[in-house]
């Protein structure tokens, strides 16, 4: 039986405050230039996520509606109306709200949201993920939610905007390269289903920052005999196509992404996402994606940074948003990292990249390739490391348990003792990423070779938009039929059994470098065929 609250006890749970597990954040690395407190008439935004109504323990078989996601693992109704409420009555403003997402966008000056969310924000200078030196709003410590929302309230995002992520991509002077490919080339070369192309299918591309512009799409894929496919910039949380102001860095990201998914499947619709660098912009990116009318076939993130460089409370926020998009059939690839077993922790410990590492995302690793692109045969393919800083990622989470479906697996330590194995197996699957056997792009103007595991994310969601388009079904978490237990090649896959990231070696079956391997695309549409 519910209890009625009168007026005066609900002012007072509004206005007394209570801990968010989970919220407390770390100074930003290279902290300095304090600026002094975030001028305080300011009007800021911050992203809310609620519980869920149900949890969410195993993704549905059979993909969901994003009416009967919300109506089983939404926020209840009640829960939705109680927060809205209750920050309403505090003066803040409601910008969004969606049950099925559980995610409410607020707005206030920064001295009514710190003073509700129980912090203080200061302006300083910091060093970002990419290593630049970046002035944004920060905090330290923990946050506080009004006490009629204790429990309700499972993360606040956005308050503090230090860049999150890093792109995950290496550039190298086209002179320098000794073997680079077409994506073309790479779609030969992995076998990818023949009278595919991604027809009837939307594969979504994430970017936290950069653009592309027109010339540069149609002069490349002019170039590759294949018209210019069907691309559409989406805005989120006031993120915007901006090309041509960082060639070297976000722009590559950017153009890579859309030209190796538009060359894979020229015939998809790609939807870029452009959101802020920060905790909430990267969420709510996921979000609109996942939730967006038609739901694509897979999400490409080319993004991510080491799992102990996010808040407890973000990272719970995007497994459970990445677990949303599965059971909606969206299929998440992610970049496993370019920094080695250490993914560029200065510590001396092996660290995995997050969001790759979350159970409900198809973690992607990097190989060195050696091929030949006339007739597609694979001379040789290894695990990519040219040093600690150009390395593929790869080794075990130490937030997220070993899921069920990797069970039967074992990794290859390459020193004894063996590292510590915590958790969650990265990557599930890998790709040539090497930049010295990378992928032939144009930015800004410019032809290069940009290798890193960012080039994998987007060629593996172009398989999955094939693989989509062949079998007419949607995947979403498609590990558990790529994974056999055990350490027996798995079908589908090239198995590569050579080379390390740091810690970890390449060896037959699954392995922290470049998890079951490289595709065989043909392979794999057999494979799936095979598996309700």
């Amino acid at each position: 039986m519910s209890m009625q609250h009168t007026p005066e006890e609900r002012r007072s749970a509004e206005t007394r405050s209570v801990p968010l597990p989970g919220s407390e954040r770390a100074p930003a690395p290279g902290a300095r230039d304090l600026l002094g407190p975030v001028d305080p008439s300011r009007r800021i935004e911050a992203t809310v996520i609620l519980r869920r109504q149900e949890e969410l323990t195993e993704v549905p078989s059979t993909p969901l509606s994003r009416d009967e996601l919300a109506s089983t693992y939404g926020a209840s109704a009640a829960d939705l109306d109680l927060a809205v409420r209750t920050f309403t009555d505090l003066g803040l403003e409601v910008v969004e709200s969606d049950a099925a997402s559980r995610r409410i966008r607020l707005a206030g000056s920064v001295e009514q949201l710190s003073s509700i969310f129980g912090t203080s924000l200061d302006e300083l200078t910091s060093r970002s993920p990419d290593g630049t030196s970046v002035t944004h709003r920060h905090r330290t410590g923990g946050l506080q939610v009004p006490a009629a929302l204790d429990g309700v309230v499972v993360a606040v995002l956005g308050l503090d905007d230090r860049p999150q992520a890093r792109a995950q991509f290496r550039v190298i002077p086209l002179a320098a390269t000794g073997t680079s490919y077409t994506p073309p080339q790479l779609g030969k070369i992995y076998n990818f289903p023949d009278g595919t192309d991604g027809a009837g299918q939307t594969v979504a591309i994430l970017e936290l920052g950069g653009g592309y512009g027109k010339q540069d799409l149609d002069a490349y894929f002019q170039g590759l005999g294949i018209p210019t496919p069907t691309i559409t910039a989406v805005g989120v949380d006031g993120g915007a196509n901006q090309p041509g102001q960082d060639p070297a860095g976000a722009d590559g990201e950017v153009l890579l992404d859309i030209e190796v998914v538009g060359a894979l499947a020229p015939k998809a619709n790609i939807v870029v996402y452009f959101a802020p660098n920060t905790d909430a912009g990267f969420l709510d990116s996921i979000i609109a994606a996942s939730h967006s009318n038609p739901a694509p076939a897979a999400i490409s993130i080319s993004w991510g940074q080491s799992e102990d460089a996010w808040t407890a409370q973000a990272r719970m926020a995007f497994d459970q948003a990445m677990a949303d998009a599965a059971a909606l059939g969206v299929t998440v690839t992610a970049a496993a990292g370019d920094n080695g077993s250490a993914d560029g922790a200065t510590d001396s410990k092996d660290h995995a990249d997050f969001p790759a590492s979350s159970p409900h995302v198809l973690a992607c690793g990097g190989t060195r390739l050696q091929a030949d692109p006339a007739t597609g045969v694979i001379s040789a393919e290894t695990v990519w490391n040219d040093g600690p800083n150009s390395a593929t990622g790869g080794g075990y989470s130490d937030v997220f348990p070993v899921p069920s479906w990797q069970s039967g697996i074992t990794g290859h330590a390459k020193h004894k003792p063996s590292p510590k194995k915590a958790g969650r197996g990265v990557p599930d699957v890998s790709g040539v990423a090497d930049p010295q056997t990378g992928y032939r792009v144009r930015v800004d103007g410019k032809d290069m070779v940009i290798g890193g595991t960012s080039a994998v994310a987007p060629l593996w969601a172009a398989l999955i938009a094939r693989l989509a388009q062949a079998t007419n079904r949607r995947f979403g978490l498609i590990q558990p039929l790529l994974y056999q237990n055990g350490t027996q090649p798995a079908s589908g896959f090239h198995d590569i059994t050579t080379g390390s990231n740091g810690s970890y070696r390449a060896g037959t079956g699954w392995d922290p470098c470049t998890g079951l391997g490289s595709p065989d695309g043909t392979a794999l549409l057999a494979l799936l065929e095979t598996k309700p």
